[in-house]
């Protein structure tokens, strides 16, 4: 089974110094169509104007990555992990048993174009945990890479869950494909550009979530510019 997330239908929020779109229910928007996906609990899109931010807050009991599009997200947390995080670079933050950070615009004249990603641990209670990586541009550039897995392969961030999280970016007419496990979910997220999968239009901020099926996805790039994707594989 096949459903399809328009990016024009996602919650939206505008603070003045944060521009947020929700793919989940979150906050003070609230779809019962749209709780979440699996563990996949929270995708946001969220625009910070410099000097915005969010105060420090607590977390429990949630794996958190964030993945900047453009600009640099600074990040401080209570378990002593600070960071500035720009393109091509992947935050974890595993909350465990209770954490508090906060997030801002690290640059005080650019704004930072993001995404926050959530997703529910398989072990509740465990210590807090936080990591940073790069990820070479190049080494998606017509083929999948690595940026999350259970278990740190090829490099990749090690999160609490058995989860993976891949990432591609596919020029006009260049291909890739996603082989499909029945006892699986995935779910696809445009974060730039625009994508045919399997002669489904999608364009930047729409997903594509897939149940139940065996064969494979077939995605090819179909936009002027590089089409930017990333896909979570996860458990049903």
């Amino acid at each position: 089974m096949r459903i399809v997330r328009p990016a024009a239908e996602r919650g939206h929020v505008n603070a003045g110094w944060l521009d947020s779109r929700h793919t989940f229910s979150f906050g003070h928007y609230h779809d019962p169509r749209w709780m979440g996906f699996g563990p996949l609990r929270v995708i946001n899109e969220d625009r910070v104007a410099p000097g915005g931010g969010f105060a420090p807050h607590r977390h429990a009991d949630m794996e958190i990555l964030s993945y900047v599009i453009s600009g640099a997200l600074a990040h401080r947390d209570s378990s002593g992990g600070t960071g500035v995080l720009r393109p091509g670079e992947v935050q974890w933050m595993s909350a465990g048993s209770g954490i508090e950070h906060s997030e801002y615009n690290g640059s005080d004249s650019e704004p930072v174009h993001f995404l926050q990603i959530w997703i529910m641990p398989g072990t509740a209670g465990l210590a807090p945990d936080y990591a940073q990586r790069a990820f070479d541009p190049a080494l998606r550039e017509g083929r999948w890479a690595t940026l999350a897995s259970p278990d740190g392969v090829d490099g990749s961030l090690a999160i609490r869950q058995q989860a993976s999280l891949r990432g591609t970016r596919l020029a006009r007419g260049v291909a890739v494909e996603q082989a499909l496990d029945p006892a699986r979910r995935y779910w696809l997220h445009v974060v730039e550009g625009a994508v045919d999968v399997d002669g489904q239009p999608l364009s930047a901020g729409d997903a594509l979530g897939v149940t139940a099926e065996s064969g494979a996805l077939r995605l090819s790039g179909a936009g002027e510019g590089a089409a930017e994707l990333l896909l979570f594989d996860l458990p049903q």
